[in-house]
């Protein structure tokens, strides 16, 4: 098992050693022009040089908030929807269909609306992460609150078990795995989103600063800001995988894992 887990390891640090030199290659050797896709070192230093301001440690944080904010209002809203709708069949079948017209409207659609209506401010781009990552965890506590073993639910029953209280004993730890999976995903959603909003929205953080970047030609900035996003995107992966497993280190499929 330590063997597997080195393995393990080795394959993700030498996958992204690939990527890298593959990058710089493709880069110095003029395959890309350098104008259009500065070389990996040239971005990495400029990268560098900007995590020495406090400007961009400002725009990370302000990113990181509407990330937050809008993660935290969609999980607010969709686990105990999702649990009212998993938990009543009439429930489900009443607002089926206004989940499913909801549902596959791109958040970025929404973009004008909030323009007329929000502006360019933090409620904005909160309005529009939160919007992208309720629908994943939505649906996930739904399913997760349905996925119980029917045995269990006939054996509550008949031990005279009432209906609130099966709830929270039998179909809520049965649907916490589900539910840690829906905010696993909704994370990266909402990060993605409040990126968007803050990219055609000018809302300040990250994506502003991409957006500036583009606007005056700096390349190497516009390369290093979108760097940045994507090591806050694996951070909050990192961690959000980390808390899931620490969370359901009692769940057969974590153990699995760690066995």
């Amino acid at each position: 098992m330590r063997l597997r887990r080195i393995t393990d390891v080795l394959i993700f640090v030498l996958s992204i050693v690939a990527a890298l030199a593959f990058w710089e290659a493709i880069s110095r050797t003029g395959v890309i022009s350098e104008k259009d896709l500065p070389a990996m070192s040239t971005t990495f230093s400029e990268l560098w040089d900007l995590m020495q301001t406090g400007t961009f440690w400002h725009a990370l944080l302000q990113t990181a908030r509407g990330w937050a904010l809008g993660l935290g209002v969609a999980a607010a809203l969709a686990i105990p929807i999702g649990i009212v709708l998993g938990s009543s069949d009439f429930a489900a079948r009443a607002f089926r269909v206004p989940i499913e017209f909801l549902r596959p409207i791109p958040s970025a659609a929404l973009i004008p609306v909030l323009f007329l209506t929000l502006g360019t401010t933090l409620q904005s781009e909160i309005f529009l992460a939160a919007f992208g990552a309720f629908w994943p965890l939505l649906i996930q506590t739904i399913y997760g609150v349905r996925d119980v073993d029917p045995v269990a639910l006939d054996t509550a029953r008949s031990f005279g078990v009432s209906t609130f209280e099966g709830l929270y004993r039998i179909k809520l730890p049965s649907a916490v795995p589900y539910i840690a999976t829906g905010m696993r995903i909704s994370s990266g959603v909402a990060l993605i989103l409040a990126f968007t909003a803050e990219l055609f929205m000018g809302n300040p953080g990250l994506g502003q600063k991409v957006n500036v970047a583009q606007a005056f030609g700096l390349e190497n900035q516009l390369y290093a800001y979108a760097l940045a996003t994507g090591f806050l995107g694996l951070a909050i992966h990192v961690v959000s995988t980390a808390a899931e497993r620490r969370a359901l280190r009692w769940h057969p499929s974590q153990r699995a894992v760690t066995a």
